[in-house]
């Protein structure tokens, strides 16, 4: 295929490879057939072949793999491949089997400076391949490092960027929110220079009408919206905050959900032909698990769970130092006269439940009497 060096000035690049493509992405509701170029390692769409302004872009940079998509078109001879991006996957749809081994095998040229060995191509494409190598080192070598400026906004896109964000270019932008009207009509870009952020909006009036705002970064920090009157704001949160609040809820910002994969696959080669498709893992229905029976507790083990274990203000409490008991005073209560003995007795018996201290004494006292008597 001839290769074009009008557009070549435009983009400022190398164009190795160009045809047309189906393109699907999650942000487009239905498949587009664009004319796409290979230049560098970025690759142009547009409208028709004899536009001469792109309408997206895709920077390969990001690219984490390519590979076939074994899907059947309603056009038989139609084949599709997927580029698994950073941000997301990618379906293309080349006219025919032959023009996506091409696609293949110079995607893959432009980003890992290799050929891969599985194409199924003739030996004279093998060759432009390896040209296209060579171009594309040499050409890797005359980019001049990007001058530091520090105009740079310093934004972490994973904390500090609204979800209403979006890395897309001023057209990009128009038909994004065309496409998602019903979804949002407002979004956060990135500027044309690269050192500031604009804002993009979208409203029918007989139409649609677009309106771009340009959003500086300050030196000393935070932003600044850029109009007749300039709006200060802390942060790019707060941009879009004042933009909703000013306008009544009437603009929305835009946020969409990334498409996630509803199956695990994975790339096999095949050990005959060698050919490479996407399977389906098995998927395994994780099986309920059973819990434990409960164990029975013995004798003793209910015997110690049954005793009240002591609290921990009474584990902690110092112990008190233990006073012998005072005797409680004796009352004298008047009683008949009986026998100078019987009284002893019953006076050590009284003092032995009252005094148990004196008893001893008492004995003693029992014994010196008698002893004194018998000597009369």
């Amino acid at each position: 295929m001839a290769k074009r060096t009008g557009r070549q000035r435009n983009q400022q690049s190398h164009c190795y490879y160009e045809g047309y493509l189906e393109k699907r992405s999650f942000k487009d509701k239905n498949p587009r057939k664009l004319w796409t170029c290979l230049c560098g390692n970025t690759l142009f769409f547009f409208n028709e072949m004899r536009d001469t302004d792109y309408v997206e872009k895709l920077d390969l940079s990001g690219l984490i793999s390519i590979t076939d998509d074994g899907s059947v078109d309603r056009n038989l001879d139609a084949a599709r491949l997927n580029l698994q991006m950073k941000d997301g996957n990618i379906k293309f749809t080349a006219p025919n089997a032959e023009a996506r081994e091409l696609w293949k095998g110079y995607i893959h040229s432009v980003t890992e400076l290799s050929i891969p060995v599985s194409l199924n191509l003739l030996p004279g494409q093998f060759h432009m391949l390896k040209e296209t190598i060579e171009e594309e080192k040499e050409r890797i070598k005359n980019i001049s490092p990007p001058a530091v400026t520090n105009s740079t906004p310093c934004i972490s896109f994973q904390t500090d960027m609204p979800a209403c964000f979006h890395s897309v270019s001023r057209p990009e932008a128009e038909l994004l929110l065309d496409r998602e009207a019903k979804r949002g009509n407002l979004l956060l870009r990135p500027g044309r220079n690269g050192s500031t952020f604009a804002v993009t909006t979208r409203q029918d009036l007989n139409g649609s009408i677009f309106k771009h705002y340009r959003v500086i970064q300050k030196h000393d920090g935070g932003f600044t919206i850029d109009v007749d009157n300039p709006v200060p704001c802390d942060t790019l949160h707060d941009v879009i905050n004042y933009l909703v609040e000013k306008t009544d809820g009437v603009l929305i910002p835009l946020i969409l959900e990334e498409a996630y994969e509803k199956n695990i696959s994975f790339i096999r080669s095949d050990n005959e032909n060698g050919e490479r498709s996407i399977q389906d893992a098995p998927s395994n229905p994780i099986l309920p698990s059973v819990p434990p029976k409960p164990v029975e507790e013995t004798e003793q083990e209910k015997k110690d769970s049954s005793a009240v274990p002591l609290s921990q203000h009474d584990k902690k409490a110092p112990k008190k130092a233990m006073m012998p008991p005072c005797p409680a005073p004796r009352k004298i209560v008047p009683s008949p006269s009986i026998p100078s003995s019987a009284s002893s007795i019953n006076n050590i018996r009284m003092r032995a439940h009252t005094d148990p201290l004196g008893q001893t004494i008492s004995e003693l006292k029992l014994k010196l009497e008698k002893q004194a008597k018998c000597l009369e």
